[in-house]
């Protein structure tokens, strides 16, 4: 016999000696993660995550060094009717007076009537670092609060970055706590169902967690090489517990299945290592690509993601290889204890008294129209999977707004009124201009003209009464204009106005200025920028993805076929995605059952996420069927009788660790943002597609359809058939036997 191949090896090590094991990998977790907080994060700066225009612009405003303290404002309007304007500016008076005394407020300003006398605006500038600001917001609240107290008869409101913030980070908060507390108990839920017993469910959610406790500490580690961003640990989460629990599910349940049919426990763990724990090698690697893929979008934001995903996925790949056979082989026929009943019984019952796997109805059912007749289903089924994807065609990208934001908090609801008064506080283009300090009063004068020109264009806000607020730096070099619009910032006349910002106005006002360099910033422009730089880099990553993964996929199962349909399902899966999230969100019809109002786009990052993250996840399951139905080949069946084992045998457990996925990202569907809630719904829909049509009805169809062809390979990559390792049960005859 030769050499045993280093998963079975490994996990024969790793199962001899169990506590040498467990306590490696308890070790190794601890080091992780406690290296990893000693070193500290390095996040990412506002250069790094430049892009386009818009963060050319961000730098320029970077370089003049402004003073830009945190400000708030006190929002006064009627309850009903028109503003009494005497009370008003009582209100007024007496928050002045009493916001002076709070510490934390640096200056507080003279009250700002609306243009149409219908609310007045006392503007209030905080001290210290405005990146605390909202830490610090709620004294300021309470005093506003106890104007509104004393003025009943008037509207009273505070309103600005730092407590609209306080008020999101409240919301969100809450949002994310549910979404943890809820995310653990329902795959554990999930996988008592799947195991029937409760340390068989505990086992993939212990090597799970650990897997994204070391993950953490090694992403910290890695920030210091590329920096990190504040969504780096939610997807580490995300995507270690989803591949956690995946690879160990799939273990775990080939160990049980080996067991059942009579094999001693070494036994039936090299046979798992060898099976599954090859497939979760391959299918890790495929991840990896994956999420590798992300690095050439030239993006910090995916650039941290990339990182973060493929140390969690290396470390969960190495846990299944090595701790895991260690906790099977230590817990033995444990792991089925303690029963749950009526579980135990209907799982036990897939096993039989005696350890042949006995296939339930309802896959049998699924999968006869494939193997009977494979065109028909195959044209239909992909078919109708292009049809949900057509959409896709459509696809606008923006990012969300501030009017995407939930109105559930006063914040929010102060906001709204705040900008319909008072239209030049709301969306804005930033004008950000660099040119020599003697060019500073030409640059003043150019950008006073642009703001008068751009005022009486409706596309724009008119200029307030006070004039244009124009910043110039200390050294003189660096000179901003904020011009307003009064359209949100997802509004076509939105985009409209920045175009004719950078293609008309701001040349032509600057056009004559030596040395001089523009660009602009602001909401809408960094919404237009990052849409075309995904647009621009989805296509790079995708080929990079596509073209490592077809390798990947050839060397694995030797057949150039069974890569190429590989990525084409895959793909098929992917686009009905997006075309699904398209029909959601674009639209309005669905805002009732997600609790969403429609931006009429899909978030600017999240088809290129998306794509890798799915791309990658679908590959566990597709690895993991097809090696069963190599399985059956190399024991001897026919295509069609392979096809029949492979699905049969691996469906009940790719469901199961479906169906986890599914209830853990649906719970993210339920968040209050319009980016999490598409995120939720993209990922959980595509993983019930991809592992029910396409694995259950579209590839036996086109497996059973191309018949021995599936393993055409050029003669340099075919290898002798191995043997296999396990003796697979007959394939049911009522599948097998229509011809």
């Amino acid at each position: 016999m030769g050499r045993r191949p280093v998963t079975v090896r490994v996990a024969r090590w790793s199962a001899e000696h169990p506590w040498r094991a467990i306590a490696l990998w308890a070790v190794f977790v601890a080091v992780c993660f406690v290296g990893g907080n000693a070193a500290g994060l390095k996040e990412a700066t506002d250069a790094d995550m430049a892009i386009g225009e818009f963060g050319r612009a961000d730098i320029i405003v970077t370089e003049g060094n402004f003073d830009d303290p945190a400000v708030e404002n006190v929002l006064i309007t009627p309850r009903a009717g028109e503003l009494d304007i005497a009370k008003a500016r009582a209100a007024a008076a007496d928050a002045a007076q009493r916001l002076r005394q709070v510490i934390g407020v640096a200056s507080v300003g003279a009250p700002v009537p609306s243009r149409d006398g219908g609310a007045l605006l006392v503007p209030i500038t905080m001290s210290g670092d405005p990146e605390t600001a909202s830490d610090r917001v709620q004294p300021l609240r309470d005093a506003t609060a106890q104007v509104q107290a004393a003025h009943p008869q008037l509207r009273v409101e505070q309103v600005g970055g730092p407590s609209i913030n306080k008020a999101l980070d409240d919301t969100l908060g809450k949002d994310f706590k549910r979404a943890e507390l809820l995310s653990l108990p329902v795959t554990l839920a999930i996988l008592i169902i799947a195991f029937g017993a409760l340390i068989a469910a505990g086992v993939p959610v212990l090597l799970a967690l650990s897997s994204v406790a070391a993950a953490m500490g090694l992403s910290t580690l890695a920030s210091h090489l590329v920096p990190a961003t504040d969504t780096t640990a939610s997807v580490i989460l995300l995507i270690g517990m989803a591949v956690g629990v995946d690879y160990s599910l799939f273990y775990v349940r080939r160990e049980r299945e080996e067991r059942a049919r009579g094999r001693s426990g070494l036994d039936a763990v090299e046979i798992a290592a060898e099976t599954s724990g090859h497939a979760v090698v391959v299918s890790g690697f495929a991840v990896i690509i994956s999420m590798a893929g992300l690095l050439l979008a030239n993006d910090a934001v995916f650039s941290s993601l990339a990182v973060g995903s493929i140390l969690v996925v290396a470390v969960a790949v190495t846990g299944s290889l090595t701790v895991l056979p260690a906790l099977l082989a230590k817990l033995g026929r444990w792991v089925d204890r303690p029963r749950v009943p009526l579980l135990w019984r209907l799982t036990a019952a897939r096993t039989g008294r005696h350890g042949e796997p006995v296939r339930p109805r309802f896959w049998p059912a699924v999968l006869r129209p494939a193997l009977k007749a494979p065109l028909a289903t195959l044209v239909v089924s992909v078919g109708l999977l292009l049809a949900l994807a057509a959409p896709a065609l459509g696809m606008k990208l923006k990012f969300p707004g501030m009017e995407d934001l939930p109105r559930t908090t006063p914040a929010m609801q102060a906001y709204d009124r705040l900008t319909g008064a008072f239209p030049s506080t709301g969306t804005s283009h930033t004008v950000a201009v660099r040119a020599p300090a003697e060019q500073a009063d030409r640059v003043r004068g150019a950008l006073t003209g642009l703001a008068g020109r751009a005022g009486g264009d409706p596309l724009f806000a008119p200029v307030e009464s006070d004039g244009p607020k124009i910043e110039v730096s200390a050294d003189r070099r660096v000179s901003v204009l904020e011009v307003a619009t009064p359209y949100a910032s997802r509004d076509d006349r939105a985009v409209r106005s920045l175009h004719e910002l950078r293609d008309d106005l701001l040349p032509a006002a600057l056009r004559d200025i030596p040395g001089v360099e523009y660009a602009v910033g602001g909401g809408v422009a960094a919404s237009e920028d990052y849409a075309q730089h995904v647009q621009e880099k989805l296509p790079v990553v995708m080929a990079f993805v596509l073209a490592l993964t077809f390798l990947v996929m050839t060397w694995t199962f030797r057949s150039v076929v069974v890569a190429f349909t590989s990525i084409l399902l895959n793909l098929l899966s992917a686009g009905a995605a997006y075309g699904l999230l398209v029909l959601v969100f674009q639209g309005s019809w669905a805002e009732g059952v997600l609790g969403f109002t429609s931006m009429g786009a899909i978030v600017s990052w999240l088809p290129l996420f998306l794509f890798v993250v799915l791309f990658g996840l679908s590959m566990d399951y597709h690895v993991f069927v097809v090696s069963r139905i190599r399985e059956g080949l190399r024991a001897g069946m026919s295509n069609r009788e392979a096809v029949a084992y492979g699905i049969t045998s691996s469906a009940e457990v790719v469901t199961s660790a479906a169906i986890v996925m599914v209830g853990v990202f649906a719970i993210f569907a339920s968040l209050s943002t319009i980016d999490m809630k598409q995120l939720g719904v993209g990922l959980a829909a595509a993983i019930l597609l991809d592992a029910t049509i396409i694995r259950a009805v579209v590839l036996p169809s086109l497996m059973t359809l191309l018949g021995d062809a599936n393993w055409w390979a050029p003669r340099f990559l075919r290898a002798r058939a191995a043997a296999p390792p396990a003796d697979p049960p007959a394939p049911a005859p009522e599948l097998v036997g229509a011809r």
